[in-house]
């Protein structure tokens, strides 16, 4: 949470945090200053102080100011002009003196310093080679992961709690408007037709799915999650737009919408079949809706996330299915982590898969996502069910939207 950062930049020996890029689509700053239509912004939070922002124009100052942290106009304060025509026109000089100037502002001359946040590898290369030389008592370090910022961002308060929940309630009434959307189109023989009695496509439902969002007022940054067949027997494959709906085929649909600008996001998976399921799709997605339940029935307080993980692996293996536990690299079967936590990015701390630290612990205030799934594209079937899920500081467990897990969509 917010109010941990200096615990945490004290706990990996940091004097501040400094956080660049704009303050939309960029989380570390987000976290800071909510979405707002300010670009070029230097963030600043030194250890037992409040955050202050410096911002490059005064044309943006009311916007910057609706972040409720101190801002400063740098073309008011320290306005560039002056160090070109000191450096003679040498554009990474003048920034360099310019950041010096800041640095000296804010009393900050010495000590570790963590990076953070979005903007141009190559200009922030050559901002922090200048700022070496001319700040050598200050030590600048990337944010690494596990960083303190990402610590403090793994729990999430009341009001961060509460964005996440109204966005899960916004996901399940698109999630509803493309069901009945579905269920309610007419068909021709297996296949779904449009109005002009056209097949349907992957391409034009997404259609429907962004602007859905987009009359909610939110966004879809990292794209919807809708495949069919073959597709949806590889996890991330996003769908062939030009793909037909078909009855009695699986449908693996993965939505993650955030709140315009780069806000709080939400994650959710259901897999339909229109009409009617074979067999062996109702036989995977019994076992998938099975391990779905057995694991957030299992979670307790203060494990380890991988530990669930591990016990998702064994449950299938016993089932009969390949898991990356026994065969890493694994194309087919159970073959990706069963979850991840979910904020300010899709995916983020605690996590539970390879990559996971002793630091993905499941602690009051973390919200993250169980999603077991079973894929096999040589059969053209794949089945995932996903659910985010908040640790309530009594201890308890919630999935934060409901919605069904139906395989078989009637149609109308």
């Amino acid at each position: 949470m917010r109010t941990e950062i200096d615990e945490f930049l004290r706990g990996q020996k940091f004097d501040a945090l400094w956080v660049i890029g704009n303050m939309v689509n960029n989380p570390d700053m987000v976290y800071f200053t909510h979405p707002q239509k300010v670009s070029d912004v230097d963030l600043f939070k030194i250890v037992g102080k409040e955050p202050v922002v410096f911002h490059a124009t005064s044309m943006e100052r009311e916007e910057a100011a609706k972040s409720g942290l101190k801002t400063y106009a740098l073309d008011s304060i320290f306005p560039f002009g002056g160090y070109l025509k000191e450096t003679n026109n040498d554009m990474e000089i003048a920034t360099a003196l310019r950041y010096k100037d800041i640095f000296e502002k804010i009393d900050l001359k010495n000590g570790r310093v963590c990076m953070a946040g979005i903007a141009p590898i190559s200009a922030s290369l050559s901002k922090l080679d200048a700022l070496r030389i001319l700040l050598p008592e200050i030590e600048f370090v990337g944010n690494e992961k596990d960083s303190a910022i990402q610590m403090a961002r793994m729990t999430k308060d009341p009001d961060e709690v509460g964005r996440i929940r109204k966005m899960g309630q916004i996901t399940m009434k698109v999630v509803d408007k493309v069901a009945r959307f579905l269920t309610n189109s007419p068909f021709s023989g297996n296949t779904l037709i449009d109005s002009e009695k056209k097949p349907l496509t992957i391409a034009a439902v997404k259609k429907r799915i962004n602007l859905w969002l987009a009359e909610l007022g939110v966004e879809n940054p990292e794209e919807t999650i809708f495949s069919i067949g073959r597709d949806a027997g590889i996890p991330h494959n996003s769908g062939n737009p030009n793909d037909p709906i078909e009855l009695g085929k699986p449908i693996v649909f993965d939505i993650f919408p955030c709140e315009k600008g780069g806000g709080y996001f939400y994650d959710f998976t259901r897999t339909w079949c229109l009409g009617y399921a074979p067999p062996e799709i109702q036989k995977l997605h019994e076992q998938v809706n099975l391990v779905h339940k057995k694991i957030i029935k299992s979670l307790k307080v203060g494990e380890p996330f991988k530990k669930y993980q591990k016990k998702t692996c064994e449950l299938f293996s016993s089932m009969g299915h390949v898991t990356i536990a026994e065969k890493p690299g694994a194309t087919e079967g159970y073959i990706h982590s069963i979850g991840h936590g979910l904020g300010l990015e899709i995916h983020e701390n605690p996590f539970s898969g390879i990559t996971a630290t002793e630091n993905d612990i499941l602690k009051p205030g973390v919200v993250f996502t169980i999603e077991p799934g079973l894929y096999y594209p040589l059969s053209e079937v794949g089945v995932r069910i996903e659910d985010t899920i908040y640790l309530n500081p009594d201890g308890s467990f919630e999935i934060l939207a409901e919605y069904p897990y139906d395989l078989v969509l009637p149609m109308k």
